[in-house]
Formats: C-alpha cells, sequence, structure tokens
C-alpha cells in the first residue's frame, strides 16, 4: 500500500478518482486502435495479398490472440506493480506491431505483427478496468463500464480516420503512422498513473461474503464467466468483424461497411455507459442477463434483412444491445471474486471473451468460404449466444436461491 493513497483527496470516489477516469478513458480510447484497424484494413489486405477470406480474417485472430494472451500477464502485472508497467509495455508491443505490419511481404507475417498490436491494445481493457475499479465503491459499475467504453469509442472513432487514411495513403503507411503515434502517446500517458488505491480489507470481507452467498467455489464461478464469455463474443464477433467485408460483397463498398461498424461502436458507448448505470442499482449479474438477450434479438434481425438502409438499422441495434455485457463479466467478476487479485482475475474473464471474438472471427470467415454466405455463420452466432443465456441464467437462479445480494456497491 502506497501512503499517499491514504490522503483524502486520493481516496476511492475523490475528485482525482474522477479524474483519473477520464484518463482511463482517453488512453483506452487511443490504445485499443488496434483492435478495429485490422477490421478495417481486411478487404484493401485481401486484395493485395490475393486470399481467400478466412485467410484475411487470421490477422483479426493473431491480434486477439495477443490481447488474450496479455490481459491475464498484464491483470497480474498490476495487481503487484500498478497500471504504469503494463502501459509502458503496451507503448512498445503495440508500436513495433504496426509498423511491422506496414512493412509486412505475406499475409503471415501481416498476421503475426498483430500479435504485438494485440498484446499493446490489451492494456486498453482488462488492466484498466481492474485498474479503475479499486478508485470506485459507490459508482463502481458506472467506471468500469466508462473505462470499457474506450474500446468502443476506439472503433468508433478510428474505423473512419483509418479507412480515409487507407483510402488516401494506403494500408501501409497507414499503419506505420499509426504505430508512432500510439507509441508516443502511450509512453506520455503512462506518468499520469503512477498512484496506486489503498486495499481496504473489509471490502475484501463483503466480497468474500457475497461470493459464499452466490452458493459456488471462486473457481466454479470463474469457469462459468470464462464460457459464458467465450459463446457470448463468438455471437459477437460476426457482425463485428464482418460488417465491413458484408457490404463489401453485398455491393454497398467497404466504406459503407466502416460507417456502419462506427455506428455500431458508437451506439454501443450509450450502452455500456447505460448498462454500468443500471447495474449499480441492480447488479451486473441481472444487466448481464439483459443484454445477452437482446443481443440474441439483433443477430435474429441480421438473418432476415440485408437492404442498406436496414443494415444500418440493425447495426444501431445491435449496437445498443450488445455494448454493456463485456464489461459486466468484468463487474461480476470484481463483485464476487477477490479485489486483491482483481487484475488477474478480471483478466481471465476478458481473455475468454476475447478468444471467443477472435475464433468467432475467423470461424465465421471459414463458414462463409464454405458456404459462400454468411446465413450460417449468423446461425452459428446464435447458437453460441444460447450457451452464454444458459450460464448467466443459471447464476442468476443460484443467487436468487441463496439470497444474494445483487448490488456491490460497497465493495
Amino acid at each position: 500500500m502506497i501512503a499517499a493513497a491514504t490522503d483524502p483527496r486520493y481516496t476511492p470516489d475523490s475528485r482525482y478518482a474522477w479524474v483519473r477516469l477520464a484518463l482511463s478513458l482517453l488512453l483506452a480510447t487511443v490504445a485499443c486502435v488496434g483492435s478495429w484497424s485490422v477490421v478495417v484494413a481486411l478487404p484493401e489486405v485481401q486484395r493485395e495479398f490475393g486470399t481467400l477470406r478466412g485467410l484475411a480474417s487470421f490477422p483479426y485472430t493473431c491480434m486477439m490472440i495477443g490481447f488474450a494472451a496479455a490481459a491475464i500477464g498484464m491483470g497480474k502485472l498490476t495487481d503487484r506493480y500498478g497500471i504504469v508497467v503494463p502501459i509502458l509495455i503496451g507503448a512498445v508491443s503495440q508500436g513495433l506491431g504496426f509498423i511491422i505490419a506496414g512493412f509486412a511481404p505475406s499475409i503471415l507475417v501481416f498476421a503475426l505483427a498483430h500479435v504485438l498490436i494485440g498484446i499493446g491494445a490489451s492494456i486498453g481493457f482488462a488492466p484498466l478496468i481492474a485498474d479503475i475499479s479499486h478508485w470506485f465503491r459507490q459508482n463502481r459499475g458506472l467506471a468500469v463500464a466508462i473505462t470499457a467504453t474506450g474500446n468502443y469509442l476506439a472503433g468508433a472513432l478510428w474505423s473512419p480516420l483509418f479507412q480515409s487514411l487507407i483510402s488516401s495513403h494506403g494500408w501501409r503507411w497507414t499503419h506505420i503512422a499509426v504505430g508512432c503515434f500510439v507509441f508516443v502517446f502511450m509512453l506520455a500517458m503512462a506518468g499520469f498513473f503512477r498512484r496506486r488505491a489503498a486495499r481496504d480489507l473489509t471490502q475484501a470481507a463483503a466480497v468474500a461474503a457475497r461470493g459464499r452467498a452466490l452458493g459456488v467455489s471462486t473457481n466454479t464461478l470463474l469457469v462459468a464467466l470464462a464460457i459464458a464469455g467465450f459463446g457470448c463474443c463468438m455471437a459477437m464477433a460476426m457482425p463485428q468483424v464482418h460488417i465491413v467485408a458484408y457490404c463489401a460483397d453485398l455491393g454497398y463498398g467497404a466504406a459503407r461497411g466502416a460507417e456502419m461498424l462506427s455506428l455500431m461502436l458508437a451506439l454501443g458507448i450509450f450502452s455500456r455507459i447505460g448498462s454500468g448505470f443500471l447495474a449499480d442499482r441492480i447488479g451486473g449479474l441481472s444487466v448481464l442477463m439483459i443484454g445477452s438477450f437482446m443481443q440474441a434479438a439483433a443477430l435474429f434481425l441480421f438473418l432476415w434483412f440485408d437492404g442498406l438502409t436496414s443494415l444500418y438499422i440493425i447495426s444501431a441495434i445491435f449496437g445498443l444491445f450488445q455494448g454493456g455485457i463485456v464489461p459486466m463479466y468484468a463487474l461480476v467478476a470484481r463483485e464476487y471474486l477477490p479485489p486483491e487479485q482483481a487484475g488477474g482475475k478480471i483478466g481471465i474473464v476478458i481473455t475468454a471473451t476475447i478468444l471467443g471474438m477472435a475464433v468467432g472471427g475467423v470461424a465465421s470467415g471459414w463458414i462463409f468460404d464454405y458456404f459462400l454466405s454468411y446465413r450460417m455463420a449468423f446461425l452459428n452466432g446464435l447458437l453460441w449466444n444460447g450457451v452464454n443465456l444458459l450460464i448467466v441464467g443459471w447464476l442468476l437462479l443460484r443467487r436468487r436461491d441463496a439470497g444474494g445480494q445483487p448490488v456491490a456497491q460497497t465493495a
């Protein structure tokens, strides 16, 4: 524990906590560019290297593997040393990855460079979420959701900018320029996050009591959340990863697809903030169930409508429905699992969601290559979403049967 953290100016829910939250959102918005750049560049990269859609989707999978692999390790580093060390590692990794991608002579090198990009981008999600969760009690759900919003804000802002830069300067120059910018920006931001929050043993006891009330062991809950998160993001990956290519296939052009992705993620921002606000009142599990059900409804709509106007509308609906889901997994982990292990445990849960996105992205590409249509890919997403709903519903029933407290504002 750092002595300065006991200063009233630097306690949970203080003015400093809100300033730190704003800086976390800014850092996440820049750091998470690597989560979306590969989606926008997919059609141009596929065209230059002359590959099938499944192989062209492989760089996205590599990025998500790097993101997932780093989430656990960076989370544990955050628990032990604070967030600064992961930020520095992320700056070097992502900057180098973008530059290598810009000079890539083959799709394989381009894909492997995205492992480094994913490692760097991971700093903008699970580690920052774990860090900010220690700085709030009364508004923890909202703070977690706002920090997680940086990932979607990155998609909403960077997607059209990245597409514009590719159109005017080519995808290679764009990757090199963005890599240099991200490297400098993340290094400059690291110094603002040196202070660490004090650990409160009474709050740790409250979390332990809530976990016992749920009626499942820590390991069982962790595994259940991981499987549910994987299934949820297998479903989520289809529209998010392939909407640009889907629009290009339908003849609407990649630019229209990038606009839909931007719209999807922009409205997902409102969903995330709203979900965090609601979670502070009814609990993360309840909000998770609502979001998962509504995501299934939106995926169902994609099966029946493919007109340009329809796709804009459904993309907006999808963003509003699913935007708050992933932060709720982090919040549930924070509500029921030991706070001193927050970085590592949240990292495990988030890693499962990332792997779901990674596998879902490439699986949708393979399904498209086999059927020459995305219809079966949407159906595959609905199936995995059903797995997620079953697990979250089971946890909700156990909480109610045990009389578990749904609200986690005191931990």
